[in-house]
């Protein structure tokens, strides 16, 4: 009985190699892992930054809806016509100055008083984290109630003292200070948190070490403990001043960018400009200005870690 001989592409199907080898199922099940993280970065960053580049080549007003393409346009009026942005990248510049040196003095002392275990630490780490997951809503209002005139509770505190207190949040040379110290109270628990992990990783033995040489607690912390923390620092600057230009509802809810514009922001001048003025196109522009500086920070901490590492 003759048997039938199978054809080259029959031969083919069952004896070459399958389509789906383990080196390619390995890279399906890859991709299907970071594919929600890949799909939502291009919805939600890659997306929305094209966007942004386009309507910040165009003059574009929300009420009327006609845009009109001006090039560079937008950023030569911010950058050599409008003298209220460079007061608002000065007023960014002296929150972001007081802002940073204060919140990381501050952690870094809380972080060193509560780095080690004794009686109480719990409660107090507890207590100084606590804002931190406080609605910044609620903070900024209870703190906007207490900042008040004569009526507010901080005056009322200061004048059972017999100081007469200002109006905090009408004053121009007092909101920005105000504004900057309920931020600072506020976040300051995230930093010493991070300080504290720093200081838990350092060996004891080196303290220890520096004990036996006679070394006193100041040169222990200056000369070990210090440089120990040095790149935790690094980071925490970073992120700090990151999120200082980032800062929108401390200044929307207790000043609204006053009084005369003394806590005009960059980040309250866009929404001003987009949804105040409808300028979507010059809003557009001022971000992504907003958007290189958040980069190039972000560039400054990439090459101080490596030289750092190296």
């Amino acid at each position: 009985m003759e048997q039938s001989i199978p054809s080259t592409k029959a031969g083919a199907r069952y004896n070459g190699v399958p389509f789906l080898t383990l080196r390619r199922r390995e890279a399906l099940v890859s991709w299907l892992f970071v594919s929600p993280t890949a799909i939502g970065f291009l919805i939600f960053f890659v997306g929305p930054l094209v966007a942004v580049i386009f309507y910040a080549t165009t003059e574009w007003n929300l009420l009327s809806q006609r845009s009109t393409f001006v090039g560079l346009e937008n950023f030569r009026d911010a950058l050599t016509r409008n003298a209220d942005f460079w007061h608002v990248m000065r007023n960014s510049a002296i929150f972001a100055l007081g802002l940073v040196p204060l919140n990381m003095a501050l952690a870094l002392a809380l972080a060193v008083a509560l780095s080690k275990p004794r009686k109480g630490v719990i409660f107090f780490r507890t207590v100084f984290f606590a804002p931190v997951i406080t609605s910044a809503v609620a903070w900024a209002i209870v703190w906007k109630f207490l900042l008040q005139g004569e009526a507010g509770g901080v005056n009322m505190m200061l004048a059972s003292f017999g100081i007469d207190g200002p109006n905090w949040l009408r004053e121009p040379n007092w909101a920005m200070a105000s504004v900057i110290v309920t931020r600072v109270i506020k976040m300051v628990g995230l930093n010493m948190i991070l300080y504290i992990a720093a200081l838990q990783a350092i060996p004891r033995d080196y303290d220890a070490a520096a004990r036996l040489e006679g070394a006193s607690e100041w040169q222990i912390f200056k000369y070990v403990t210090w440089p120990l923390v040095a790149p935790t620092t690094l980071v925490i600057m970073i992120l700090t001043t990151i999120g200082s230009f980032k800062v929108f509802d401390h200044i929307y809810l207790m000043t609204g960018g006053g009084p005369e514009n003394g806590t005009l922001v960059l980040a309250f001048y866009i929404y001003q400009q987009a949804f105040e003025f409808f300028e979507i196109g010059y809003a557009a522009a001022l971000a992504m200005v907003m958007f290189v500086i958040v980069l190039a920070l972000t560039i400054v901490q990439v090459l101080m870690r490596g030289r750092g590492a190296a």
